[in-house]
């Protein structure tokens, strides 16, 4: 089997990780969009156990938490490992005008989906424009009669 080995890269890798100076938890890539009355988040998490995702919401901040754990088993010699283990962490202000009781989660394929409901005060909507001859009040006297044309 041949390989391609390339020594810088390697040397960068190395050294990358020797001196990363990151500590605490990674930052996830994701998007963001709008469908209609939807916020949709989609994270990349590939490789996460589902149940070490832990989705907060504390007022108007959205907080995703997720473990990676690579195992290693007895008499394992890694010959690279450039996948990240540890925590990773991604905090969303949501603003005002979110349903914040109907945000839901789900994980497939390496990716969390959170769905973020807007509220429906937020919602766009039309406001009906009233003329002053709507509001006009009409009196009619006793024993008249009214006809509309």
């Amino acid at each position: 089997m041949a390989s391609n080995f390339d020594p810088f890269r390697e040397l960068d890798r190395v050294a990358g990780a020797l001196f990363d100076t990151r500590q605490g938890p990674r930052l996830m890539p994701m998007d963001l969009y709008r469908d209609g009355d939807t916020y949709v988040l989609s994270a990349d998490l590939p490789g996460i156990d589902p149940g070490s995702v832990d989705i907060d919401v504390d007022g108007q901040l959205l907080t995703i938490r997720a473990e990676r754990t690579l195992s290693s088993g007895e008499g394992v010699k890694w010959l690279t490992r450039e996948r990240q283990a540890g925590s990773f962490l991604r905090q969303l202000n949501l603003g005002q005008g979110i349903d914040t009781d109907r945000i839901e989660a789900h994980y497939a394929n390496g990716v969390l989906s959170v769905t973020i409901p807007m509220s429906e005060k937020a919602r766009p909507r039309k406001i009906e424009v009233k003329s002053q001859a709507d509001t006009q009040t009409v009196t009619v006297k006793e024993g008249e009669r009214r006809t509309s044309a």
